[in-house]
């Protein structure tokens, strides 16, 4: 979606960042800070401070003979909600456990270290099926570079601009816009499908306004784009190779769930923030709506929200929230600069992080990842801080 006003352009397209490590006594006392008190140090068996342990249970003589159905909604977290982070006071954890980039260098995932070519401003990273894409900017415009796995060739598509991949990072989507001399954006795009060179499909949208993918979902590729330049955009789902795609009674979508059930869209937008509607997709029943976070998407079992400030017009988002899914109640709220949010599991966020707001005079633009627990609300340096702006966490 387009819109005239500058920095809604930024609140409507930033959009688009968690594994259990054990933590030691030096973690606890470099552990977060928080408004409400210290959280726990990530461990196999943390507790939040503050919080009572109660006693062993006595083992049952009577065995439990019918399974108790799972919630499907999250546990109430113990300790502080709101926590504001200093990264480099953070202890180190293990490696992210999805792709991702620092300076040049892909890792993570399924593959093993890919370098990208050239000196150009990497935009976002993906891997599928062992090849590395990556986005980058070319001109006053991008790119896309598809990589390997192995062989040094590089294949390139112009114009792409954004990228996505399924939740088993088996299919890769990504769509092409066009810009004019000026890089202002023009009528029309291309989404694509790429199982990572076994089998590809493109769909041309001749009237398309700010084309942009969104998930891949049981095989289907969803994005959204508007008919007229600056309208709002409406959510569309399309099986590769079919002819055209599927309107969706969805406006200004923003993330979809893994499981295809929930959807997050933009209600209200205006110069003061935005304000977030979940729904579910097929009934388009509201669930709740938010006006303190913009929501860009969900864990992988669908029971945590989460997003960044409503309001996004600066250098960086100062939040980095987790919400109930069902009840749009915030679990967690991180403080600090955040960038990208990805989910590494259903309890765990990786989340790009500047140290603007810690590490002091020396600490102003290290960049790294971070991992943060939603049950506890502790986080960990998954990579360690370091000047490259080039940092980012697979699509």
């Amino acid at each position: 979606m387009l819109q005239k006003n500058g920095r809604l352009v930024v609140l409507v397209a930033a959009v688009a960042v968690a594994a259990v490590v054990i933590g030691g006594v030096v973690a606890y006392q470099q552990g977060p800070r928080s408004e409400g008190g210290t959280a726990a140090p990530l461990s196999a068996s943390a507790t939040a401070p503050g919080t009572k342990t109660a006693p062993p249970a006595t083992p049952s003589k009577t065995p439990t003979l019918t399974p108790s159905t799972p919630s499907t909604t999250p546990d109430k977290p113990s300790g502080p909600v709101k926590i504001t982070l200093n990264l480099a006071k953070l202890p180190r954890g293990r490696d992210p456990q999805v792709a991702y980039l620092v300076g040049r260098v892909v890792n993570g995932g399924a593959g093993g270290p890919e370098t990208i070519p050239g000196k150009a401003d990497i935009q976002q990273i993906a891997r599928v099926n062992g090849r590395v894409l990556a986005v980058v900017t070319k001109g006053l415009g991008t790119e896309l570079l598809k990589l390997g796995p192995g062989t040094g060739s590089v294949e390139r598509v112009p114009d792409v601009t954004t990228l996505v991949t399924s939740a088993d990072a088996t299919i890769a989507a990504y769509s092409a816009t066009r810009t004019g001399s000026q890089s202002e954006a023009l009528k029309g795009g291309t989404v694509y499908s790429d199982n990572g060179g076994l089998d590809s499909h493109k769909l041309e949208l001749p009237n398309a306004w700010g084309l942009r993918v969104l998930s891949v979902v049981d095989g289907k590729v969803y994005f959204e784009y508007a008919t007229t330049e600056g309208g709002r955009s409406k959510l569309y789902s399309w099986t590769p190779g079919a002819a055209k795609a599927t309107q969706l009674d969805v406006t200004s979508p923003t993330g979809i769930s893994s499981d295809g059930r929930l959807v997050v869209s933009m209600g209200l937008i205006s110069d003061s923030g935005s304000c977030s509607d979940v729904k579910e997709l097929a009934t388009g029943k509201r669930l709740w709506k938010t006006c303190e976070s913009a929501i860009e998407g969900f864990t992988p079992d669908a029971r945590t929200a989460f997003g960044g400030d409503a309001y996004a017009d600066g250098y960086c988002s100062g939040t980095a929230t987790a919400l109930d899914a069902q009840t749009g109640v915030i679990l967690r709220q991180w403080k600090s600069c955040f960038f990208q949010t990805v989910p590494e599991d259903d309890q765990h966020l990786l989340i790009v992080a500047d140290a603007l707001n810690g590490g002091g005079e020396d600490g102003y633009g290290q960049r790294g990842i971070i991992r943060c627990t939603i049950t506890t609300g502790a986080c960990e340096l998954a990579t360690p801080l370091t000047p490259h702006s080039n940092v980012h966490l697979g699509s």
